[in-house]
């Protein structure tokens, strides 16, 4: 799947701003840990997304070489067992749906750096 640029909600981006601030990150690498957590709760399903108001991702930014696996767990989480593919436009709004619930997530989780590391499983 291929797509150029993302803009998130604004209500997202102002999540992301705090986010930043509290754990130094970026926000790409915040999306990307909000994504991974989004999609670990379950399916979004058909449905209103979030407005396109607030910041905006290019690709490569967003995803980085990762994007093939992002598609890919997203394709698994989103798609039916009955194996009938999503097109891709609804599959990219759908992601932005799981960032905006992965932020909101983040945004009660992760109140320092630490927080973030302890999201990591150990082995």
């Amino acid at each position: 799947m291929r797509y150029n640029k993302l803009k998130v909600s604004l209500e997202a981006t102002g999540k992301l701003r705090v986010l930043r601030q509290r754990t130094g990150l970026t926000p790409n690498l915040l999306c990307r840990i909000a994504a991974m957590l989004s999609m670990d709760e379950g399916p979004i399903g058909a449905g209103g997304a979030p407005d396109e108001d607030g910041m905006e991702f290019n690709a490569y930014t967003l995803t980085g070489e990762h994007e093939p696996v992002f598609f890919a767990l997203l394709r698994f989480v989103e798609e039916t067992p009955t194996g009938e593919k999503l097109p891709d436009d609804e599959l990219l709004t759908r992601f932005r749906a799981h960032l905006h619930r992965g932020i909101g997530t983040l945004l009660v989780r992760a109140k320092s750096p630490l927080d973030i590391a302890r999201l990591v499983p150990t082995a």
